[in-house]
């Protein structure tokens, strides 16, 4: 038997307790209020609270009442505005006012093992690959967006994660709709044990392709937000889509600073705990740095911090925007000599300034491979794929390229 709180509308209401009620369940109590729903989830008794998506029942606050005391909630909604309005608050256990109460009980006997296998799914986890940069814009975002394409034109299951806790960027570099964070909303089901691979699949926004289609967690879109992802929820989250994917590919945020470290409330939530958790997620991390003196500055002070957070996971180093007119003649050349120097560190690949190409996909909301499939950008990046992320026997194989014979004159 379950205790349910109800917060609905006296329509809805009505016809929910004779329906609850008829098959064993328990009314807690009847809500009026945001501030009564909050202090039922800080007083504690309710199982489940059912509620109304209107605004008068519903805010942020009310959702980290319920997340912090344990309180799971279900939402109705009476139209599209109402639906709106709970998809912008991250939530996704939405059903229409309408629904029935065998609809209702569905989202609470979500059982997460029963629902991974009935996804048709392998238990076994897929890959983890988390892209991080320092500070100052070096393309951690294109360069994630870009390896989820790359890696499911391989063939693969593909799941892209905005993790960056200072305001997530991938929706609106692929022209997806950012009003209903994925990632947030992933990161509450966790919370309650109530993540399965089906309802990834319903949170997931798909990017299509003619190449290879992959799913993507988008990110939050006020940074006000950043307290939704905590290190315990995102761990969760990941281990939950390494289920669901054989790719994991994550973009983080650029702070490696530890929160303990510039505040004494241990208690307090913590603004790099989301970086810091998907990096000590990862079985593999790409490292991006800026190709210019200021960036490359950047980029050696904090990698030694990087390779203290994750001491045994291999790192990648990728340099993006490699031009001469930023850091001299023969500018490939100077940055390895650059990396060799000051710090022991050989890249794995570099990626050619190509300005107007990477422009042009961000205009028209596609991957490198769709928007300009010719761009050195994504030469070098189809590269690095093949040759390092993705095992030799899975690996597309290249189209041998035939010789031209020129006969001889007078053959």
């Amino acid at each position: 038997m379950t205790s349910i709180a109800l917060g609905l509308d006296s329509r809805v209401e009505d016809r929910i307790i004779t329906e609850l009620l008829s098959v064993g369940h328990r009314v807690h109590s009847r809500l009026q209020s945001a501030g009564e729903l909050i202090a039922l989830a800080e007083a504690g008794g309710a199982d489940v609270a059912l509620v109304s998506a209107s605004r008068a029942r519903l805010n942020d606050r009310v959702i980290s009442a319920c997340d912090a005391n344990g309180l799971r909630l279900i939402v109705l909604a009476a139209g599209e505005l109402e639906r709106r309005h709970a998809a912008a608050l991250g939530l996704y256990e939405v059903l229409d006012d309408s629904a029935s109460w065998d609809e209702i009980e569905r989202l609470l006997d979500v059982d997460v093992h029963d629902a991974g296998v009935a996804a048709g799914y392998a238990q076994d986890p897929g890959r983890t690959i988390a892209v991080w940069g320092p500070a100052g814009a070096p393309g951690r975002t294109t360069i994630a967006i870009n390896l989820a394409a790359e890696i499911a034109a391989c063939g693969h299951r593909v799941v892209l994660v905005d993790a960056d806790s200072y305001g997530g960027s991938i929706a609106p570099a692929l022209g997806l709709l950012d009003e209903a964070p994925g990632f947030a909303a992933a990161c509450r089901l966790a919370a309650s044990d109530s993540l399965t691979t089906l309802e990834l699949e319903r949170i997931g926004a798909r990017y299509s392709s003619a190449h290879g289609e992959f799913r993507v967690l988008t990110g939050i879109g006020r940074p006000s937000r950043w307290t939704e992802l905590s290190a315990d929820r995102v761990t969760k989250t990941l281990a939950a889509a390494a289920l669901w994917a054989e790719y994991v590919v994550i973009d983080t945020g650029f702070s490696l600073e530890s929160d303990e470290e510039v505040s004494s409330d241990l208690f307090a939530p913590r603004r790099n705990a989301a970086t810091l958790a998907a990096l000590r997620a990862a079985d593999r991390v790409v490292a991006v740095g800026l190709a210019d003196p200021i960036g490359m500055s950047r980029f050696l002070r904090a990698h030694v911090d990087l390779l203290e957070i994750v001491p045994e996971t291999r790192v990648d180093v990728i340099v993006n925007r490699v031009r001469a007119s930023a850091v001299g003649l023969n500018p490939f050349g100077q940055v390895t000599s650059t990396l060799a120097r000051f710090g022991g560190i050989e890249a794995s690949a570099q990626l050619p300034e190509d300005r107007v190409g990477v422009d042009g996909a961000v205009l028209t909301g596609r991957t490198l491979r769709d928007a300009v499939p010719k761009s050195p950008v994504r030469a070098a990046m189809t590269r690095f794929v093949e040759d390092e992320l993705v095992p030799a026997p899975t690996m597309r194989r290249r189209r041998a390229r035939r010789r031209r014979v020129i006969p001889l004159l007078g053959a």
